[in-house]
């Protein structure tokens, strides 16, 4: 978002400004005036966005602006500007500029800018993380409900956002109970020829094996629609009705069946943290901050129902306002969740009316953003204000017991300070089969989850099974990588310190791995497992044959045990999602042409994948949606000539 100019205490004369930013090197701001000096006399008086480069073209800000020459012109007012944007100011080489029809345009480009390059001078929304929605599929007589994450380009009912996958099988779970729905794929739904499981224990309807008709499924997918869109009474009603008919019937199994539906109903109802059933669609927003950190609580509340709430930690907030940083989230929260029609906030934001435009036109209709101050949404704004405070206090409890940690560290094993980016890697397979590499990444503010990564162990000359060669595989394309992408080491992304899972071998190949690639200032260390393997008697062996050893209580050995099961957990979690994909590899994945469709078409003829390899070409050209030419591709790849 473009920065306001508050009255701040911050300001100070042109003199000592250019003092303060640079010191000796004032003429890197001189030369950043100049650059914004020369791009003011060529914009128009309209609205637009407008990024800052730095010498290398990499993206400093982004900021939207109702009149592009006006706002860009007031950076190269110095005696007005904070220190962080003299700082900006300084490094920028060269600007670009896109105008738009209105400042709602421009604000929704911004927040799209931002997500996309993630500049160094923007407040930024760190959680990386899609939401998981409730998808309710269409594209089947019987709908099958499931949890969905990415573009909803399936045909159905998509619900949510939720707070959290767990979030969603809780619901998933509720649903499966009240309203007997499929979960299962249509690849299994088609191979049924007997109930399953889920049937047995009263979770499924069984419509595969006709248990229910085409007109009972829809009732029961309809109640689905009305429960997620918060027409619970309506539901409740429905199975106290069926319920009590049952039972005047004297059918006291079918009205037992009604009666735990309606327990699952009634016990959802009381398992909301907020109470919310007249809000209908909301999200609510809450920002505490303290010591210089802040912490944003959201809220989701869909058909009058909580579907959980998270925290969010917004990075680069310093000397911004607290409006400023909120509407800025907003901004860009927003860019992969569809809003809601009710926006509550705890505080009245300056750009609440151009926020409430733009999402209005990113949503097709009309979105409200409110700061209530009585009456019942205070009051569970009050309650997500006191989720953000307590939050943050634990964040910052945290983040003082980090803080120690990094400083004994660096302490141990003698570096020049507190490593900022500590890189933990481990490598995970059976037998040498489906070998994954994994790098896990810790600093101050804990496991950074969004730089995490993974690495097929895929060079030829790598043994299966030779760890050793693994480790020096992986880490020489991570520094491949990081000398192709940041030779400057600008951009925070080289480690202070690079933990082995392993011990003087593994150790061995990473310092090879360095010295080849002309690295000689990160320091490793490999964490052994001690005499039998016991936690807490780990060795860490240094460069040069050096080991240390830490007391058993020592939190710094409990902080690097953490560190080093993190990457185990992670390097195993990646090895069976390899595994698990291996396993249901098809030999028509690799056949030139075939994609999911005629993939499907194949096996759906034929039943199995050796069925269509072994198949004549006649038989291929006789199924529906197979050409004669697709036939042909298929039958000369598994039937090749000579």
């Amino acid at each position: 978002m473009p920065m306001s100019e508050p009255n701040s205490p911050d300001r100070f004369s042109e003199e000592k400004a250019t003092y303060t930013v640079r010191g000796a090197d004032a003429p890197d701001l001189d030369a950043g005036i100049a650059a914004i000096r020369a791009v003011v006399k060529t914009l128009p008086v309209r609205p637009g966005v407008y990024r800052m480069l730095d010498s290398r073209g990499d993206v400093l800000y982004v900021g939207k602006a109702r009149a592009l020459r006006n706002r860009v012109n007031a950076y190269t007012q110095v005696a007005r500007q904070t220190k962080r944007l003299l700082r900006m100011v300084s490094q920028t080489r060269s600007m670009q500029i896109v105008t738009t029809n209105s400042e709602a345009e421009a604000l929704l480009l911004e927040a799209q800018l931002i997500k996309r390059y993630r500049p160094p001078y923007n407040v930024l929304l760190r959680d990386d993380k899609s939401f998981p929605f409730i998808l309710l599929r269409e594209d089947h007589d019987f709908p099958r409900v499931q949890l969905h994450r990415g573009a909803r380009r399936l045909k159905g009912q998509y619900y949510g956002p939720f707070a959290s996958a767990g979030s969603v099988r809780e619901t998933l779970n509720a649903l499966q109970k009240l309203f007997l729905l499929r979960s299962c794929t249509d690849s299994f739904f088609a191979n049924r020829s007997r109930p399953c499981l889920l049937y047995q224990i009263r979770r499924c309807s069984a419509p595969c094996v006709g248990r229910i008709d085409d007109a009972g499924y829809a009732e029961l997918v309809q109640d689905a629609k009305d429960f997620l869109g918060g027409r619970r009474t309506k539901v409740q009603q429905k199975l106290g009705r069926l319920m009590s008919e049952a039972a005047e019937a004297m059918d006291f199994e079918l009205a037992a069946v009604y009666r735990d539906r309606l327990r699952a109903l009634t016990y959802i109802q009381g398992s909301q943290a907020i109470h919310a059933e007249k809000l209908g669609d909301a999200d609510l927003f809450a920002l505490a901050c303290k010591g210089g950190t802040m912490c944003i609580q959201a809220f989701f509340i869909r058909g009058g129902q909580n579907w959980g709430h998270r925290s969010f930690f917004p990075a680069h907030t310093a000397d911004v306002p607290e409006e400023e940083v909120l509407a800025s989230f907003l901004a860009q929260f927003y860019q992969e969740v569809p809003p809601p029609r009710l926006i509550l906030a705890d505080r009245s934001l300056g750009e609440a009316s151009l926020l409430e435009e733009a999402l209005s036109e990113r949503a097709g209709r009309r979105v409200t953003i409110k700061a209530p101050q009585r009456g019942e949404q205070a009051k569970m704004i009050r309650q997500a204000k006191r989720n953000a405070e307590e939050e943050l206090d634990r964040r910052l409890a945290e983040t003082s017991t980090q803080t120690r940690n990094l400083r004994e560290i660096a302490e141990t094993f003698e570096l020049p300070e507190p490593p900022q980016r500590i890189e933990v890697y481990d490598n995970s397979h059976v037998m040498g089969t489906n070998a994954v590499g994994a790098m896990i990444v810790a600093g101050p503010e804990g496991f950074r989850k969004n730089a995490y990564r993974k690495f097929n162990i895929k060079r030829p000359e790598t043994a299966p099974g030779d760890d050793f060669a693994m480790m020096r595989e992986v880490l020489s394309r991570r520094f491949a990588r990081l000398e192709k992408e940041d030779p400057d080491r600008s951009r925070g992304e080289w480690p202070d310190l690079l933990l082995i899972d392993g011990g003087k071998g593994q150790l061995s190949a990473v310092c090879e791995v360095l010295e080849d690639a002309g690295v000689h200032d990160v320091p490793v260390v490999g964490v052994a497992k001690g005499p039998d393997r016991n936690a807490g008697r780990e060795v860490f062996h240094l460069p040069g044959g050096r080991e240390i050893t830490l007391p058993p209580n020592s939190p710094v050995l409990f902080y690097l045990q953490r560190l080093r099961d993190e990457a185990h957990r992670f390097a195993i979690g990646a090895h069976r999602q390899k595994r698990a994909k291996s396993m249901t590899a098809s030999p028509l994945d690799d056949v030139p042409g075939i994609g999911p469709g005629r993939k499907r078409a194949l096996l759906m003829h034929f039943g199995t994948a050796r069925a269509v390899k072994s198949a004549a070409l006649e038989d291929l050209e006789k199924v529906p949606g197979i050409s004669r030419t697709t036939a042909r591709q298929v039958y000369d790849y598994f039937h090749p000539a000579g």
